[in-house]
C-alpha cells in the first residue's frame, strides 16, 4: 500500500520518497534504453572500424609506379596493333554473329534474347526478383518502378538499332593501352563502351574520344564534367540498395543527403550532367547470366563478414553485355598479368598491377580464363592483345 500521513511520525523524511518496491522498477526501466545502447554501441564500434581499415585499403593501395619507365612501347609492336585494328574494322561486318558464337559456345549458359536494359519493373516470378543486388532486385520492385519513371527513353537509342550491322568495343582501363595510339580506329567503331571513371581528357590519342555508353556503379562514375558528352548513354550499374538513392538524386539533379554518403566506400559524383533520356539501368540478369552461368561461380551465401569472389568486374559484364548488343565485338585495354606486379594497372594513373592482389571481391583468374576462351574462339577480337596477342 501506498505511505499515508499517519505513518510518517517519527520518520518524516521517509515519506519524501515511494517505498522502495515502487521506485526500483521504474528507476531500471529508465536504465534499460541507456543499456541497450551501450551494447549496440560495443558491437558496431569494431565493424565500424573494420569497415574504415576496409575502405582505406580500397583507396590506398601500397604500390605506385614509376610510369615514365614503365610505359616504354615498342615501336613496331605499336605498328601491328594499329594494322591489326585497320584490318578488323576493314573487314564485312556479320549480322549476329556475336550472339550466335555466344550461344554456340555456351548453349544454355548464354540467353541470346536476352534485354539488355531495364524496361519494367520486375515481377515475382521472374529471374530479377529472385536475387538481391546486384544479380536482382528482389524485394526492390517498388524502387526500380521510381526510377523507370523519371526515365523517358529505357532501350538502346533507335539511331543505333537502325544499323544493319554494329561493331562494338568494350574499352578497359589497362596500362596497356599507353603508347599504342589506337584513338583513330577506336573512334571508327559503331558503339564505343567505356567503363568506370577512365577519362578521355588528355589520352585521346591512345583511347579516342567518343563514347557511346559509359557503363559504372555509383562510386565509378566520373567526378569531372569533362567526361561526359551531351550525346553519351550513362548506363548505371546498381550494386546495392543504395545504389537506387543515388541514382534516384542524380536523375532529378538532386543532392544526396550527406548520410547516406558513408554507405559508399569512395567519393561518389554530386551531379552527373546529362539529360534522363540519356540514363539507362542495365539489367541484372546480364550480370546474374554473366555470374553465375558464364563464369560458374557459386550463387550469394549468408555471411557475417566479407564476401565471396562471386561477383564478376565491370569489364567482365561490359563484354557480356557488348554480345547482346552488337553484331561483332572487339576488346582493348584488357589483361591482368599479375605476374608482372610493377607493369602499370590502369592507363591514366600510377597504380601498379599488384595493387589487384589487394581486392577480394573479384575473380580474376577465372574472368581472364573467360576473355582468353572467346578470343581464341574468334568470338571477339582483342585489339591491344592483352588477352591473347594476335597481331
Amino acid at each position: 500500500a501506498m505511505p499515508s500521513e499517519n505513518n510518517c511520525v517519527k520518520l518524516r523524511s521517509d515519506c519524501s520518497r515511494p517505498s522502495l518496491q515502487w521506485y526500483t522498477p521504474a528507476r531500471n526501466k529508465m536504465k534499460r534504453p541507456s543499456f541497450l545502447l551501450k551494447k549496440l554501441f560495443k558491437y558496431l564500434l569494431p565493424m565500424f572500424v573494420l569497415w574504415i581499415i576496409y575502405t582505406l585499403t580500397l583507396n590506398y593501395p601500397t604500390e605506385e609506379c614509376d610510369m615514365k619507365k614503365a610505359h616504354y612501347v615498342d615501336p613496331d609492336r605499336v605498328k601491328r596493333a594499329q594494322k591489326y585494328a585497320q584490318q578488323v574494322l576493314q573487314k564485312d561486318c556479320r549480322p549476329k554473329f556475336a550472339k550466335t558464337s555466344m550461344a554456340r559456345l555456351f548453349e544454355h549458359r548464354y540467353s541470346p534474347d536476352l534485354q539488355p536494359f531495364v524496361q519494367k519493373a520486375p515481377k515475382a516470378s521472374e529471374a530479377k526478383d529472385k536475387y538481391d543486388p546486384p544479380f536482382g532486385f528482389r524485394k526492390l520492385s517498388s524502387e526500380v518502378q521510381s526510377l523507370l519513371e523519371l526515365l523517358p527513353e529505357r532501350d538502346f537509342p533507335e539511331h543505333l538499332k537502325a544499323k544493319s550491322c554494329r561493331r562494338c568495343v568494350v574499352i578497359g582501363s589497362g596500362g596497356i593501352l599507353h603508347g599504342l595510339e589506337l584513338g583513330y580506329a577506336l573512334n571508327r567503331f559503331d558503339v564505343v563502351i567505356r567503363l568506370n571513371n577512365a577519362p578521355v581528357e588528355g589520352y585521346s590519342e591512345d583511347v579516342g574520344n567518343k563514347t557511346t555508353i559509359r557503363m559504372t556503379y555509383p562510386e565509378g562514375a566520373p567526378l569531372s564534367d569533362l567526361e561526359y558528352y551531351s550525346s553519351d548513354l550513362f548506363v548505371a550499374v546498381l550494386f546495392k540498395s543504395v545504389d537506387f538513392n543515388w541514382l534516384q538524386a542524380m536523375l532529378k539533379n538532386e543532392t544526396l543527403p550527406f548520410w547516406m554518403r558513408f554507405f559508399f566506400w569512395k567519393q561518389v559524383a554530386e551531379k552527373i550532367p546529362l539529360q534522363p533520356k540519356h540514363f539507362r539501368i542495365l539489367n541484372p540478369v546480364i550480370i546474374k547470366e554473366t555470374a553465375f552461368d558464364i563464369l560458374q561461380y557459386s550463387e550469394p551465401q549468408a555471411r557475417f563478414w566479407g564476401q565471396d569472389q562471386n561477383v564478376p568486374t565491370i569489364g567482365a559484364i561490359a563484354v557480356v553485355l557488348a554480345t547482346h548488343l552488337c553484331d561483332e565485338v572487339s576488346l582493348v585495354g584488357f589483361g591482368y598479368n599479375l605476374s608482372q606486379r610493377r607493369t602499370p594497372l590502369h592507363y591514366f594513373d600510377n597504380q601498379c598491377m599488384g595493387a589487384m592482389t589487394l581486392q577480394t571481391m573479384h575473380n580474376v583468374t577465372t574472368e581472364t580464363e573467360f576473355l582468353l576462351k572467346l578470343v581464341r574462339e574468334g568470338v571477339v577480337t582483342d585489339l591491344s592483345g592483352g588477352i591473347y596477342w594476335e597481331f
